[in-house]
């Protein structure tokens, strides 16, 4: 891998700050769910899974339970849990301006999962914007500013991703094409075990502020009893489908033509509190895979 720019990949060379304890009862939970995960889906293959399971039930001493956890995977619209913990952040540093017009696109980056909106949120934290291709010494700034976000969590000790990329309906183009021809990494990537850490720390009221926790929580939320409710969308569509009545789900989905992933903190009515991160690749169009590795972990947990 190259490194024309440190910053843009430092960090992945940092050490993870631990964040829950590996628990052998919780790794069995988990690994009792994945394997009967395969047995159902046969075409489904090992290097296709990844999943990370944090307890919090005890909030002082989170239990871990992973499975490739540690695998970088292509995360789709997941990213943009990463953006909003980090646009929090710059707002309680007075970095940048909260105003309505912020607001309404962190809304719509979360809630709806606008690609568009989620731009405005890269632009504003990195200080650069796309447009037209640049003199390759311009690039290389406008590069090192794109890092702004893999900085901060890289002092977080957060390893393993990539967070410097806007996510596209169309494709990139101009100078955001560039960018993926001169420099590495070319894609976003996030673990399921840091993805799991970070909506942990949101549900335990450690990101960043408590009332900013609030506030992103809030977004997050999801009814999954709904009754008009899209059975493809976020509260629906994936980790949704598992949930018993009387539970409730805050997540961040994301999905492509190739990726369905799901990061979902859930409270069951028996006071169970979990975070459960699923990512698949290769098996987009594949709905019950996601929920039937929550059914399993509900299932033990309820026991």
């Amino acid at each position: 891998m190259k490194t024309i720019i440190f910053s843009a990949i430092a960090i992945m060379c940092c050490s993870m700050t631990t964040f829950g304890a590996a628990d052998a009862k919780l790794q069995s939970i988990l690994d009792m769910a994945v394997q009967n995960t395969f047995h159902k889906f046969k075409d489904l293959k090992t290097n296709e899974l990844a999943a990370t399971l944090i307890d919090l039930r005890d909030a002082d001493k989170p239990a871990k339970a992973t499975f490739r956890g540690d695998q970088q995977i292509y995360p789709a619209s997941v990213i943009k849990l990463f953006y909003l913990v980090a646009i929090h952040q710059w707002m309680e540093d007075g970095k940048v301006q909260d105003t309505p017009e912020l607001r309404r696109a962190m809304k719509d980056m979360i809630v709806e999962s606008l690609n568009e909106a989620t731009g405005l949120v890269v632009d504003t934290l990195t200080g650069t914007t796309s447009g037209p291709e640049m003199p390759e010494s311009a690039l290389k700034e406008w590069w090192d500013k794109r890092n702004a976000v893999n900085r901060y969590f890289a002092k977080l000790g957060y390893t393993n991703i990539n967070a410097n990329k806007k996510p596209w309906c169309e494709g990139p183009y101009g100078r955001e094409t560039q960018a993926i021809k001169l420099f590495e990494p070319k894609r976003n990537a996030l673990t399921t075990d840091a993805t799991a850490r970070l909506m942990s720390e949101i549900a335990l009221h450690k990101a960043v502020t408590p009332t900013r926790c609030d506030q992103m929580l809030e977004l997050l939320h999801r009814d999954p009893f709904q009754k008009d409710s899209s059975s493809n969308g976020q509260a629906r569509g994936f980790t949704g489908m598992a949930l018993p009545e009387g539970s409730k789900l805050w997540s961040k989905a994301g999905w492509t033509s190739e990726t369905r992933h799901d990061c979902a903190f859930v409270e069951l009515p028996n006071g169970s509190k979990f975070v459960l991160v699923v990512f698949t690749v290769n098996h987009a169009n594949e709905k019950q895979i996601i929920p039937t590795v929550a059914r399993g972990v509900i299932e033990a947990l309820t026991k």
